[in-house]
């Protein structure tokens, strides 16, 4: 019954879907893109260069590809079973209980996820060839290799996809459904402190190896991703705390204050790809700059394993480049589509349309200085023990240049999905905004 249900929900509100379906397409893409390089690893007739560079491809970023996608089908589910509360509480108080309700989204999440996969397979297919064609034309994979396209990249794409989407719905409607009678927190506070220690730890350990190590890079880059998923999970708490102290003032200063004081818990599904996404990359590129600087004062030339590296960091930063932008994309679009309520009631209290946009534009402000300052902070922890290793500085001699093109990306996405998103819903007249919403 409630699987019914839920199908009636998809062919209802298909619009509703569309961020999971586009989350769960794009990663369902880079997952069986990569591990197609496995398929094509396991193929009769690979020499062993060829073998070792796909193999690893397909590890590396199969692993982060793996992360991300669950983050980005968490993500868009979250929000979306935060907006039905209303939904939810109804089928409560009809009778439903909250099994059944944590069957139907998590049936609806599934379904989602499936049709996102199969939609995935034939652009996997192509992206794997240009993928190897890559290889092959930085001479890390021989000529005569032929891509294939087989179980293990079928396998690992319908079942990550499904099982970060089944995962991510079922945690998502837990908090919609189980009433708690012990505060809330406990759970957000164990992952905050598990993700600052961990990636503490794995930065540290950079220390413990040698500057001409192969695997040098690798424990900062993790650790600069888990200090960036911790610093994004402690960063609504606070900016909750600090921002009833900045100098903001008149109608859109008091109203951007009173929103994210109160609306703090929305937070997270902004500042956690915007630090996750600001923090990886600017580590990431320095850290791939101070690389190619270090080989180039040597005077040799890059060995296949240098160019597979670079290679791997310049594809695993476009990874999370897309997908922390589309995190990010769909968390504003979702959460400022769904204050279109709001807005007509700010209308009919006297606030108009300008004092609204500059509201929004006051928040995007405020999120994106909170994200990149904890990204920056994630990035320089990962980027200056890796620097010290490697040469006989401490920050990277790149200057800021690639830290200023990231923030530039950075606010962009945050601005323009907020303020076209507002300007879109004030175009419906308050009255009208209210009802509809209602």
């Amino acid at each position: 019954m409630m699987f019914a249900l839920a199908m009636r929900s998809v062919r209802q509100r298909p619009g509703r879907f569309a961020a999971t379906l586009l989350s769960a397409f794009l990663g369902a893409t880079i997952v069986m893109t990569f591990n197609s390089m496995q398929d094509t690893a396991g193929a009769r007739g690979v020499d062993a260069v060829s073998k070792d560079t796909l193999s690893s491809a397909a590890g590396v970023v199969g692993s982060y590809g793996t992360l991300l996608v669950f983050f980005a089908v968490a993500s868009t589910l979250t929000v979306n079973v935060r907006q039905r509360s209303s939904e939810i509480e109804l089928l409560r108080c009809s009778g439903a209980t909250p099994s059944q309700i944590r069957r139907m989204v998590v049936g609806e999440s599934v379904v989602v996820a499936l049709v996102g996969a199969l939609l995935a397979v034939v652009p996997s297919l192509l992206a794997g060839r240009m993928l190897l064609d890559l290889f092959k034309d930085s001479g890390q994979v021989a000529d005569s290799v032929d891509h294939a396209f087989g179980p293990i990249a079928l396998y690992s794409g319908f079942a990550t996809t499904v099982v970060a989407a089944a995962g991510a719905a079922f945690l998502a409607v837990r908090r919609a459904t189980v009433r708690r009678t012990r505060p809330r927190g406990k759970g957000r506070r164990f992952l905050v402190v598990a993700a600052l220690v961990l990636g503490a730890v794995s930065v540290c350990s950079t220390f413990a190896l040698s500057g001409t190590d192969e695997m040098l890079m690798a424990p900062p880059a993790y650790g600069s991703i888990l200090l960036s998923v911790g610093f994004g999970l402690l960063a609504p708490g606070l900016l909750k705390a600090l921002v009833g102290r900045l100098p903001l003032t008149g109608p859109s200063g008091y109203l951007a204050v009173r929103i994210l004081r109160v609306q703090a818990a929305r937070l997270s599904g902004v500042l956690v790809p915007l630090t996750l996404f600001t923090g990886m990359a600017t580590a990431t590129l320095y850290m791939q700059a101070v690389e190619n600087d270090a080989i180039d004062a040597a005077g040799v030339p890059k060995s296949v394993d240098a160019k597979n590296l670079e290679t791997l960091n310049l594809v695993i930063v476009g990874i999370i480049v897309v997908f922390s932008c589309i995190m990010l994309i769909n968390s504003l679009y979702a959460s400022t589509t769904y204050r279109r309520k709001e807005f007509g009631q700010q209308r009919l209290a006297g606030a108009t349309p300008g004092q609204i946009l500059h509201m929004i534009g006051l928040e995007s402000l405020l999120l994106t200085v909170t994200g990149v300052a904890f990204g920056a902070v994630a990035a320089l922890a990962g980027a200056v023990p890796f620097t010290m290793v490697r040469t006989d500085g401490v920050l990277p001699d790149q200057g800021l240049g690639i830290w200023l093109t990231i923030v530039a990306v950075a606010a962009a996405a945050t601005f323009g999905t907020s303020l076209l998103t507002a300007r879109r819903a004030l175009k419906d007249s308050a009255v009208q905004a209210v009802s509809l919403a209602a």
